[in-house]
């Protein structure tokens, strides 16, 4: 590798529900003067995924259960939302005032299951909440399956969502679904600059990626919800995101 370079995709349209992200996101290549190449990697934020695949829920329409009343006392949050936040989970993991963390259906450990209220309606649109997508590797391979059949090169895909961190401060990029790449490199085994073999280093590139689009996407009203990332190289056969995912048994903290 010899440079790493991020290209903000602008001009996407706001998106709707049934919207054709891979053809917006041809025209958007095309309006940025952007032709993709072997190895490059479009990053995509889950908020669009999930508007396109019109993973909304409106509170209006939610009767709380028992459960998430008693809950939403505890933690100080509307008790319709925690009914979805509890809809979309395994179990609660931690919860105190104004802090809910669960483990989400498909495994990742979060705030809120992932349920948003930020850029999904204007103020008094309406009580809309978005989900993540049902399953973000699916998105991802479909996603690039239509970008590689259109350009005829072996560009891969990350959708990414914003993670908070038990142990510090700040919320940072994640992988949230991955195609076309893989989602770790282990590197037990390799030598390191002294000739001694790494025995536990497991990269989390598919992660590394998000993250490094993240500071190009911005986390507020920046507009940029795609990136692509160009300049990475891998021989590692390509594996979802779910592989990052920790299981709860290898779990020190959970």
């Amino acid at each position: 590798m010899t440079g790493l370079t991020l290209h903000p995709l602008s001009g996407l349209p706001l998106i709707k529900p049934g919207d054709d992200l891979p053809a917006l996101f041809v025209a958007a290549m095309a309006g940025n003067s952007l032709a993709p190449a072997g190895h490059d990697v479009l990053v995509v934020a889950q908020k669009i995924v999930s508007k396109a695949e019109g993973r909304f829920v409106d509170l209006a329409t939610v009767r709380p259960s028992a459960q998430a009343v008693a809950l939403a006392q505890e933690v100080e949050k509307d008790p319709r939302l925690v009914e979805v936040i509890l809809s979309e989970s395994r179990r609660v993991v931690r919860r105190r005032k104004g802090v809910l963390i669960v483990e989400h259906r498909l495994g990742f450990v979060m705030a809120n299951a992932g349920v948003d209220r930020s850029n999904v309606a204007p103020p008094g649109e309406s009580e809309r909440v978005l989900l993540l997508p049902r399953d973000p590797d699916a998105s991802a391979a479909a996603l690039r399956a239509r970008l590689v059949a259109h350009f005829g090169v072996e560009m891969a895909v990350v959708i990414n969502d914003s993670f908070g961190r038990p142990w510090r401060r700040g919320t940072v990029g994640v992988a949230l679904g991955a195609a076309g790449l893989p989602a770790l490199l282990d590197l037990r085994g390799k030598p390191d600059l002294h000739g001694r073999p790494l025995e536990v280093t497991v990269a989390g590139f598919a992660d590394e990626i998000a993250s490094a689009a993240s500071l190009v996407m911005g986390q507020a009203g920046e507009a940029i919800p795609a990136v692509v990332v160009r300049g990475l190289a891998w021989n590692a056969p390509a594996a979802p995101a779910s592989e990052i995912v920790r299981a709860a048994e290898e779990d020190l903290f959970r």
